[in-house]
């Protein structure tokens, strides 16, 4: 089973107009609901004379996580094709919203759903792409004399100290890739007198 999925690194941006109509996209890394609730509220203070702010978005290794919004336009016109874009490119833990100024002619829901597809699809061509890991936190703590033989082992690719307590006991919380999570757990556990509690 593979633990890498897509994602985009930052902010990107599309411009699309059919008919006088115009359409700004936005598709932004979101790691939860929270985040995906603070963007909606900066974009709708910021384009609060737009018409529609229509969005979708993936959460999750799989995308199994997902909601769409047509804020007005008819059902299935907008959040559905920007969704498709999202799936189409295989990113998840991303947002995409499309603000869109009227202008004046009707599109037709066929030109809606193009608009709004090709909007999206037009930020995500200027996104940086990335492959992220799927991740577990592990803590460990042991004695201090056992430092070095703990460094060895999470100093691994794929392993990242998160937080460091050093003391006679020391602790740390390790961000560790999720195909090597059994392994680093059994070196640090054959290299020490650790006592390590798997978080998430």
């Amino acid at each position: 089973m593979t633990d890498t999925y897509l994602s985009i690194a930052s902010e990107s941006t599309g411009t699309y107009r059919d008919k006088a109509s115009k359409f700004l996209s936005f598709s932004y890394p979101v790691a939860g609901e929270d985040e995906v609730r603070d963007r909606m509220q900066q974009l709708r203070k910021k384009y609060h004379d737009a018409n529609h702010h229509c969005f979708a978005y993936r959460l999750g290794p799989e995308g199994i996580q997902y909601r769409v919004s047509d804020d007005g336009e008819p059902s299935g016109s907008a959040g559905k094709p920007i969704l498709g874009q999202l799936i189409s490119f295989k990113v998840s833990d991303v947002l995409i919203v499309v603000v869109r100024y009227f202008g004046g002619t009707k599109l037709g829901i066929p030109g809606l759903i193009n608009a709004y597809r090709s909007s999206a699809r037009q930020s995500l061509e200027n996104a940086t792409i990335f492959t992220k890991f799927i991740e577990s936190k592990i803590l460990v703590t042991f004695p201090f004399e056992e430092m070095n033989s703990i460094m060895k082992i999470v100093k691994t690719p794929g392993v990242t100290i998160l937080t460091k307590v050093l003391d006679q006991e020391c602790q740390f919380e390790l961000m560790v890739r999720k195909s090597l999570g059994d392994s680093i757990r059994d070196r640090l556990t054959k290299a020490s007198k650790a006592l390590m509690v798997k978080e998430g």
